[in-house]
């Protein structure tokens, strides 16, 4: 991958993940799940003042987690997925490294534990 690409998919994942940090935005998405819904739908369940509120879905739309259509004064948001998979590459790829490393140490205490039982034969 070129250096510009890498440096490209780091500022993806930066905002993506940075997008996903706010309990908010998650229950923006969680509710975007279920299909559009337009800005006043989405801003009713949350006890705040609606510039605040747009501020959240800012972030979300910068991270391209959700796409937004304005018909007249109305806006709508809905999911945009392309992006998910940004995350979920990255979560894969560290569940991979962990999985890897518990294997290794799996190895290393089975390991230790025949050495400390072969020592326990020889002292009989």
């Amino acid at each position: 991958m070129v250096q510009a690409d890498m440096v490209q998919a780091a500022a993806i994942a930066n905002n993506v993940f940075h997008a996903l940090s706010n309990e908010t935005r998650r229950q923006i998405l969680e509710r975007l799940a279920a299909g559009p819904a337009t800005v006043m739908d989405l801003a009713e369940p949350f006890d705040m003042k609606l510039p605040s509120f747009v501020q959240h879905l800012s972030v979300l739309e910068k991270s391209e987690l959700v796409a937004s259509t304005k018909q007249g004064r109305v806006r709508t948001y809905a999911i945009a997925p392309a992006h998910f998979q940004v995350a979920e590459d990255w979560l894969s790829q560290q569940r991979k490294l962990w999985e890897a490393r518990f294997d290794r140490f799996d190895d290393y205490v089975l390991e230790l534990k025949n050495k400390q039982l072969k020592k326990k034969e020889e002292t009989k």
